[in-house]
């Protein structure tokens, strides 16, 4: 178990995921650059976490920008939305009558991946709710902007096991404070830091002491 001092952001996930070196820079060493496909994906994901939207609609409610976290693997995060549905084999719920059961719904701004990162963000989100909640989540959705078609996501054991040993490698990795070194891939175009990261080879403590001594 993990204490919330030691909580990752769950949201690193996909980073990782798509590039380990990615996901130190950003959440070890605080390196951040915008360019227009982050850019457009906040404004998605502002409209998605607008946490005064409660919506009831028949026996479905939805609810906007929910905090989940998991003290077992150290991670908390938002989920874009999580439609809670009324089940027999659901969970109370604070405030409302019967049982329900959730999916969450994950927003992202492009289209289908052949890759699981924006999957295995999805998972983690639904690992943290079954952990809040003690249910089971069997799946959820990734809604694609681009395509404005939800993609229906199955939770598979590999998936969930995936998103176990990330996290597992992601706080041995922030614990030691080493960002892993760069390797070249044709994702690497779209990456708002790559001015910052090609260049960098080196372990987190070199990088600092070069930003010291003003040679980036």
């Amino acid at each position: 178990m993990y204490s919330e001092d030691d909580f990752l952001m769950l949201s690193g996930i996909q980073h990782f995921s798509f590039c380990r070196r990615q996901w130190g820079l950003i959440h070890i060493a605080g390196e951040w650059r915008e360019n227009v496909l982050t850019v457009d994906g906040n404004i998605m994901h502002e409209r998605a976490h607008d946490q005064s939207i409660r919506e009831h609609r028949g026996d479905t409610i939805v609810v906007r920008g929910l905090t989940v976290r998991s003290t077992s693997m150290g991670v908390i995060g938002q989920c874009d939305v999580v439609e809670f549905h009324r089940s027999e084999h659901g969970h109370p719920l604070f405030g409302e009558d019967g049982l329900w059961a959730e999916i969450p719904i994950e927003y992202k701004r492009g289209h289908t991946k052949v890759s699981d990162a924006d999957r295995l963000q999805l998972a983690a989100q639904a690992m943290c709710l079954e952990e809040m909640c003690a249910s089971d989540i069997p799946y959820g959705y990734l809604y694609y902007g681009e395509t404005r078609t939800r993609e229906k996501v199955q939770l598979s054991d590999d998936l969930r096991e995936t998103v176990k040993k990330s996290f597992a490698e992601m706080h041995s990795l922030y614990d030691k404070h080493w960002i892993p070194k760069a390797k070249f891939s044709k994702g690497c175009k779209s990456c708002s830091l790559l001015d910052i990261c090609m260049p960098r080879t080196r372990d987190v403590k070199t990088y600092m002491d070069d930003m010291l001594k003003g040679s980036i």
